[in-house]
């Protein structure tokens, strides 16, 4: 295939808009210090109702959403659709849960999670393993995004081999390095703006375009063979897809908001108000994510596998070439270039937060608590912008370096990982029955018992089969560890107490976790 030329220099000033956005969100609502760790890591705190909105859907709808939900029900079926209950599910704990992070963070000047466990359970190493487990959850997550460009690229018509189709690449993470090294959280969250109404603009004339081609919807359902359409039902001896599809879903929506990336959008808010106004407002991201699978569907019905112009890309790439496949097939180049640009600028703008995510949590959880105790505000923000930097140098090379399946391999670890944090984070929220010695064996057990399944499964599936009462219940590995961490923690936690050992304080106290809608 021959560069799309015209697609092209849509996509590059698309990028030139978001280079610039990205310099001048330094002056956005630019504070009087803005060497603070609290300003370029967290905006200040000041993010109102909609930019939250937009920075949260920057942050949780990314490229590799964009490109991987309708590649999975392209190539799975229906198991696919599992990220539209689960996200159904998450917005409601996000409502109840996330404001009284955010109320305790505020008075206590928290930049991360860790930063509250640490407080709320008086363990500095209980602390340094959510960091730890945060970080390396949050490398792979970066890596992935470069598939949404790399993806881009080679339906533009370049070779994505050798130095030359990985220069795209390195230009895209250099500019994003720079603008997030001078504006810190506010870049993301003005680009954001723009990369949403990129997505919104190429999903309503997808689904407005392409059904109207293969003559309705009908008859693209009609095109899908019928194991794609439904879930196999259980039968007398194995619950089949059904365990998986509902653990996945549930597992899922716990450790969502639990990545670094998600509660810094979150802490980054101006008010618990606010988080609980976008929890009622994200939903219509699960709409426009429902539309996002039925393009696997549609690709089906359009048979662009079997379209001999598109099958190297789909030997590169897989079913991941779906979508692009699609756009290209039915789309003017003028069009291809928004909406390659909406799934291009969709990688930098999650990539930029998670690297500022990242880098907040070694500044505060490791470099702070154990290399620097006296850090000054201005040193803790450099070190937090230097490292951000080596986190993106890190994903740049592991993307380049490693075959993208290591990437997706270690990205099914990562959300058997952060899953793990939950009950430290949580639960510590509500309670302290869990004792800091029993959540860190919990945690290391659900660490190993995760990583041991998935290593089983040679990390080609995160669904793994148990056996109970001669029944077979495959589940999400996540859900099954965490289940033994909370176990572990529990029984841990009652020996502690029946052998009387002495307690760690929790530097919180109850009127820390009200904010003004519950006093």
């Amino acid at each position: 295939m021959n560069v799309n030329v015209s697609a092209l220099v849509v996509l590059i000033v698309l990028f030139l808009l978001v280079t610039v956005i990205g310099f001048q969100a330094a002056r956005w609502r630019r504070a009087d210090d803005m060497a603070s760790l609290h300003e370029w890591g967290l905006g200040g705190k000041s993010f109102g109702t909609w930019t939250t909105w937009f920075l949260l859907g920057g942050d949780l709808y990314t490229a590799y959403t964009f490109v991987a939900v309708p590649a999975l029900v392209f190539g799975a079926g229906a198991t696919g659709f599992f990220a539209l209950p689960y996200t159904v599910l998450i917005y409601p704990f996000a409502f109840v849960v996330f404001p009284k992070l955010w109320a305790v963070a505020k008075t206590h000047g928290h930049v991360t999670a860790a930063d509250f466990v640490s407080a709320r359970h008086g363990s500095r190493m209980l602390g340094l393993a959510v960091a730890v487990t945060g970080i390396v959850a949050t490398m792979p997550y970066i890596a992935l995004q470069l598939l949404g460009i790399q993806v881009v690229i080679g339906a533009l018509g370049f070779d994505t081999t050798g130095f030359t189709g990985d220069l795209p690449l390195i230009i895209a993470f250099a500019i994003l390095a720079a603008y997030t090294y001078s504006s810190g959280l506010r870049a993301p969250a003005m680009i954001a703006i723009v990369k949403d109404l990129l997505i919104y603009i190429t999903i309503i004339a997808a689904m407005i375009i392409i059904p109207a081609q293969l003559g309705g919807f009908g008859h693209i359902f009609a095109a899908v063979p019928p194991k794609n359409l439904l879930l196999k039902p259980p039968d007398a001896e194995s619950l089949n897809g059904y365990s998986a599809y509902a653990t996945l879903a549930v597992g899922s929506a716990l450790a969502l908001f639990l990545y670094p990336h998600s509660i810094t959008a979150l802490l980054a808010s101006s008010s618990g108000n606010t988080i609980r106004r976008n929890t009622a407002l994200l939903p219509a991201y699960s709409l426009v994510l429902g539309l996002l699978a039925l393009l696997g569907y549609m690709a089906l019905a359009a048979g662009v596998k079997d379209m001999p112009e598109y099958a190297p890309y789909f030997k590169a790439f897989g079913p991941n070439f779906a979508v692009p496949a699609l756009i290209l097939h039915f789309f003017p180049p003028w069009f291809v270039g928004v909406a390659f640009a909406a799934i291009g600028i969709g990688a930098l703008v999650p990539a930029a937060i998670m690297s500022i995510a990242a880098a907040n949590l070694y500044t505060r959880n490791i470099h702070k608590e154990f290399i620097n105790p006296h850090m000054a505000h201005h040193e803790e923000t450099q070190v937090a912008k230097v490292v951000s930097l080596i986190v993106k140098i890190g994903a740049l090379a592991f993307i380049l370096g490693l075959p993208l399946t290591y990437a997706i391999q270690l990205q099914l670890l990562g959300g058997i990982w952060i899953i793990q944090t939950f009950p430290a984070i949580v639960l510590g929220l509500y309670t302290r029955v869990l004792e800091y010695r029993g959540l860190l064996l919990g945690w290391a057990a659900g660490i190993v018992v995760g990583t041991w399944m998935a290593i089983s499964l040679k990390l080609a599936s995160s669904t793994y089969t148990i056996h109970l009462l001669g029944m077979a219940i495959p589940g999400y590995a996540a859900v099954w560890s965490l289940i033994v961490n909370l176990v572990v923690a529990a029984v841990v936690s009652l020996l502690v107490r029946m052998m009387r050992m002495e307690s760690a304080s929790d530097r919180t106290r109850p009127e820390d976790y009200l904010d003004p809608v519950e006093v």
